[in-house]
């Protein structure tokens, strides 16, 4: 798919066909593109988890702080689990921030490998949605190790709908030049 289409056509999808599963060879397919992803200082802090069945619903059922991603995970046919090596991006090598943002650089590579995989999948004919709330206990539930810090969970499937693109600003309140 050509990349711009691929950007402007792909849609943040909340319901899913449960009749379709998502195989392991595609999910690694794109997981394998989103590796691909920049990082800092190109550490490569990203790490996908991918929950089905028992494990998907156990974190479903952890999502109090928005109940509606619960029922997402729930419908969907798996669920990918970013997180990042934390402590690598935006640090140098004796555990010193490199920038003032610190820690908030780890963020930045989190969001451009999420984007990454999203972008992935939907060029492999998958829909999916990120969503950022979530339980401080989901990390326990997914069991991601120490070291390492919950970023983002994207439900991943094959859409049952097809989203109407919203609104975008004009490129004239988004853009500013100064000389």
């Amino acid at each position: 798919m050509e990349t711009v289409k691929c950007i402007k056509e792909r849609r943040s999808v909340r319901k899913f066909d449960t009749s379709r599963e998502v195989s392991k060879e595609l999910i690694e397919s794109v997981i394998d593109t989103a590796r691909f992803a920049p990082s800092w200082k190109n550490t490569q802090v990203t790490r996908y988890y991918v929950l089905t069945g028992d494990a998907k619903n156990a974190l479903a059922d952890c999502t109090n702080i928005w109940a509606k991603n619960g029922d997402i995970m729930r419908g969907a046919p798996m669920v990918v689990a970013l997180s990042v090596v934390d402590k690598r991006s935006g640090y140098e090598r004796d555990g010193s921030p490199s920038t003032p943002l610190g820690s908030g650089w780890q963020m930045f590579d989190s969001g451009i490998a999420c984007q990454t995989f999203c972008l992935a999948a939907h060029d492999a004919g998958l829909s999916s949605v990120i969503m950022g709330l979530y339980d401080d206990n989901a990390a326990d539930v997914i069991g991601i190790p120490e070291g390492q810090i919950l970023t983002a969970l994207i439900a991943v499937g094959y859409a049952a709908e097809e989203p109407i693109a919203p609104n975008r600003k004009e490129l004239s309140d988004l853009v500013t030049y100064k000389s």
